[in-house]
């Protein structure tokens, strides 16, 4: 190939293009921040999974990430959040279409995430098991053994990681339910569409406590540990500003006494604070 020359005004139009670029680039960080400010108000986009983020019986959302970001924003002098309610599987691309300005819905972080959206630090760290008719008739304590026998049903909400891990579990497609939602996971246990539901800990526990007799989460799910999940708040790439802002505040807050006293209502102690960074997670 024959060398190209520039000349030097060229030489100097490249450079302020790119400059100009990055300065776009930089305004386009600091305007949410500065309108999230202006305006004292932060829309949060949540689906209803009890305990991360749900709508109440008084129609209030609260859960563990909604009432984190409450307290984080007004650290930040922000005093109104606007709760927009959306299906799991629509919340990165609710997020990155604008409808709201964070995802606070206890997501966990992972490499595949963090390719389309910016997280925090976690907040939590939580184990997972399965929600399953009384007294376990199949007998279901691991995602091998719904992989082994083909009869069994797995319930997965759609867009969760579960399905990653049930698949490399050897669990065939014909054997998974997804379904939009918590409520349609109980709801799939119950009525024999799904052998089992597999969810969180305190998503789980919480639904079999809402269903009484019929379902039980189980207590002795054997999972591999690297599936351990960690939640964050989550961000568009271009509010790198906003992300970091906040994760400033998050960093100065979690682990003391009133982060345990916001969180205890939800089922989470001092177990669940993890050390972990976004970037070890996003490259693990």
């Amino acid at each position: 190939m024959r060398n190209i020359s520039i000349s030097p005004i060229a030489r100097l139009l490249i450079g302020c293009t790119a400059l100009v670029g990055a300065t776009i680039s930089s305004l386009t960080q600091a305007d949410t921040l500065d309108k999230i400010k202006d305006s004292s108000s932060v829309r949060i986009g949540y689906a209803n999974e009890t305990p991360f983020a749900y709508t109440a019986t008084d129609g209030s959302v609260t859960g563990e990430s909604p009432e984190i970001v409450e307290k984080i924003f007004q650290r930040m002098g922000v005093e109104k959040i606007n709760p927009v309610l959306t299906e799991w599987g629509s919340l990165i691309p609710g997020l990155r279409a604008s409808r709201f300005d964070l995802i606070a819905a206890g997501m966990y972080i992972t490499p595949e995430r963090c390719k389309q959206v910016l997280f925090t630090d976690p907040h939590y760290q939580l184990q997972d098991t399965l929600l399953v008719k009384a007294g376990n008739p199949k007998k279901l304590r691991s995602y091998e053994d719904i992989a082994k026998d083909e009869t069994a049903k797995l319930a997965i909400m759609s867009g969760t990681v579960n399905l990653n891990y049930a698949r490399k579990a050897g669990i065939k497609d014909s054997q998974i339910v997804q379904v939009p939602d918590t409520t349609s996971q109980l709801q799939a246990v119950r009525t024999g569409r799904a052998d089992a539901a597999v969810g969180t800990q305190l998503t789980m526990k919480g639904l079999a406590e809402k269903a009484g007799d019929g379902v039980e989460a189980t207590t002795d799910f054997k999972d591999d540990p690297a599936n351990t999940g960690y939640g964050a708040l989550a961000f568009r790439p271009e509010d790198k500003a906003l992300r970091d802002a906040v994760n400033a505040e998050l960093k100065k807050w979690l682990g003391s006494d009133e982060h345990l006293k916001t969180v205890e209502p939800f089922g989470f102690d001092r177990s669940n604070v993890t050390d972990k960074t976004a970037d070890e997670l996003c490259s693990a």
